[in-house]
């Protein structure tokens, strides 16, 4: 029989601006952009039916759309939508000057700036996954986050990026347009919508992205949705956070979308409370909070939004002014959205077991209230596909562990099996050739220990501690063995401290040019997901150097864990709960108990000093595993590899989900 074509009823759901001129020969025979037709008219008849569905609103995005779940299209993608030239910095000058990388993929969806926004892009793979009926609220960021260049002497300098929206394959304009109202202006929003599909590609959460660039916005309005986490001003600032908030609300309305949870993955969203209880008296506000979830991602001073309340008012009208006022006001005077989203909120989460010692600490008032959920990864956008074949080598073990990512404990069945260990090991070779042919130029081996720090460039994280004793570390490379370093990652635009770290390292690294045969230090401009997932399955160790206890949680480790990366890791975020798991090395400074400490003493000189300690330990354990291309299949290093790939059946995001519908939103 043949199938029913459901484009129509598709177009009967959702209402696509410009269709007959850009999408028609997109959507059409049961595609959708070269995927299935039917999970979207489904998906989008759950969210209008009486389900008791879930909003999740979070400031970014990180998709992986370039390489997982990307969708085709018919018409040529424009020029800007693909990848552009990026350069090394390294201390093999000759080779930063004659080569670059580049290739021609897909940019992925440039709505994201980290791991925040990789979190919540794993969190809204995971619920397609697990068929929630759900819909994602974010922005559509026009020109992205920024594109790094290093410039030696200067640092990191930011540059704008653009691209095109209308040919990004998969993301589409609605006709629906929305308008909040303001104090003294009307802000009026174009809807974007992109799916995000399940690994099976029979469900799928609709993303629906906010976009001020439409008329008739005054230029400057339609510049408030142009790049993410923008803080020229304090009215820039503010105004991202209320138009995902209020204009979050004001979508899920035009769109008739029946919502009966909403969950703030972070507080930039706390304002959708304000647009969604509007007309409400005090007693009718506090009881709707049990509509509202919190979860919060950083015990840093810097990531808690506050605002003058003169700010506020000056946007606000004033009846939504008073109930941002009498929610969020903290002693000082300042509009706190942190506490604003935990007074509003009938569940409040931490990040991770010790985040949430430090946030009971930080909020005393609180602490009956705040609970955890420890974040996890979507293992199918960050396992390998060696990785991945060396599982599917073993069904009697693992079973359906794509359906269920906590089968991998299982590995430790297989701890003494010589089959699978050798499959391992080769399997991460094959991972690490690949990364190394990515860096031919620059002469990186296969048969060198390769570590990587990489993430997001922040004084906390302490980017440089590796190279605190450059002359310690060039002899641990020529006496213990070679040593290859990878660093890459963003320093925010206004993060001054964060530059600071980028210009010292750029100094060390080209200072060091007489030692590249033995110690390779390269550094990599603009870090996205697809850079991370070679990175995260081709290197041989992991580096996660935080400051204890101001890494909330941290995820880059976890992705590691996936495809059997050992970890060396300061006691911080994640890393706590997998102390006892045999993951690698622990080493550093350890946060008091009972005491948060201070973000500005951050103990370098003593924990580079057991850093080195440490390495040394590693690297003679490496090449006593692999020597001359030939491995010592029961070598201890093996065991940690194992065990990194047993520990990654609970840092998951399967894991995580089970346990926010159990614990935050009580769904069945």
């Amino acid at each position: 029989m043949e199938e029913r074509d459901l484009t129509p009823d598709f177009l009967s759901l959702v209402q696509i601006d410009q269709f007959e001129k850009l999408y028609q020969q997109e959507i059409s025979a049961n595609k959708y952009f070269g995927m299935p037709l039917a999970p979207l008219v489904s998906a989008e008849r759950r969210l209008i039916s009486q389900e008791r569905c879930v909003a999740y609103f979070s400031m970014e995005y990180g998709l992986a759309s370039s390489f997982y779940n990307t969708f085709t299209a018919q018409r040529p993608i424009d020029p800007k939508n693909k990848c552009s030239t990026s350069e090394v910095f390294s201390n093999y000058r000759l080779a930063d000057y004659f080569f670059t990388l580049s290739n021609d993929r897909l940019l992925d969806l440039p709505i994201y700036s980290g791991g925040l926004g990789v979190l919540a892009g794993d969190t809204t793979k995971t619920m397609a996954d697990y068929r929630v009926p759900a819909v994602a609220i974010g922005i559509l960021w026009s020109t992205g986050y920024f594109r790094q260049k290093f410039w030696f002497k200067y640092g990191q300098l930011p540059e704008e990026m653009s691209w095109d929206p209308f040919t990004y394959p998969g993301l589409i304009p609605l006709k629906n347009k929305i308008k909040i109202s303001l104090r003294s202006q009307d802000l009026y929003l174009r809807l974007w919508n992109y799916y995000v599909y399940s690994y099976r590609h029979d469900h799928a959460i609709p993303l629906i992205l906010l976009d001020t660039d439409v008329d008739p916005n005054s230029e400057n309005d339609k510049r408030l949705t142009d790049q993410l986490y923008r803080s020229d001003s304090a009215w820039i600032k503010a105004m991202q956070r209320v138009i995902l908030g209020l204009g979050g609300i004001a979508a899920l309305r035009e769109l008739g979308y029946n919502i009966d949870l909403y969950h703030l993955n972070e507080g930039h969203a706390v304002f959708a409370f304000v647009e969604r209880t509007r007309g409400m008296n005090k007693k009718e506000r506090d009881s709707f909070k049990k509509h509202f979830v919190y979860t919060c991602h950083t015990p840093v001073e810097a990531g808690h939004d506050k605002f003058l309340a003169d700010d506020l008012r000056h946007i606000l009208k004033d009846e939504d002014f008073e109930v941002v006022e009498a929610y969020g006001k903290e002693r000082s005077g300042l509009i706190n959205l942190t506490l604003f989203s935990m007074n509003i909120a009938s569940a409040v989460n931490a990040v991770a077991k010790r985040h949430h010692e430090v946030m009971k600490m930080q909020f005393p008032k609180y602490k009956d209230v705040i609970t955890y959920v420890t974040n996890g990864v979507h293992s199918h956008t960050w396992m390998s596909q060696q990785i991945c074949a060396v599982l599917e080598s073993f069904p009697a073990v693992f079973g359906d562990f794509k359906a269920n990512p906590m089968a991998l404990i299982k590995a430790k069945d297989l701890m003494r099996d010589l089959n699978f260990r050798c499959m391992l090991w080769d399997a991460h070779q094959a991972n690490k050739v690949n990364l190394c042919s990515y860096l031919e130029h620059w002469g990186l081996r296969d048969d060198v220990l390769t570590i990587c720090w990489a993430r997001r460039i922040a004084a906390y994280k302490r980017p440089s501690l590796i190279l605190n004793d450059i002359k310690r570390l060039i002899q641990i490379a020529r006496m213990v063995g070679p040593i290859q370093i990878i660093f890459a990652g963003k320093a925010h635009p206004r993060d001054n401290l964060g530059f600071t770290f980028v210009n010292e390292m750029l100094d060390k690294i080209d200072s060091i040019s007489e030692v590249y045969d033995y110690l390779k230090i390269i550094m990599l401009e603009n870090y996205d997901i697809y850079l991370a997932k070679l990175l995260v399955s081709g290197v041989d160790i992991w580096l996660n150097n935080p400051l204890p206890p101001f890494e909330a949680s941290g995820t880059s480790g976890m992705k590691a864990l996936l495809n059997g990366v050992i970890q060396v890791s300061t006691l911080d975020g994640w890393v706590v709960e997998a102390e006892d798991k045999g993951i690698g090395k622990i080493f550093g400074y350890r946060s008091q108990e009972g005491k948060i400490g201070s973000e500005q003493d951050l103990h370098m000189r003593e924990d580079a000093q057991e850093l080195y300690l440490t390495l040394e330990e590693m690297i003679r354990l490496y090449y006593r595993t692999y020597h001359r291309k030939k491995v010592d299949i029961v070598s201890e290093w093996l065991d940690y590899m194992v065990n990194c790939l047993a520990a990654a059946s609970h840092f998951n995001t399967y894991r995580m989900l089970d346990e926010y519908k159990q614990f935050i939103w009580k769904m069945p």
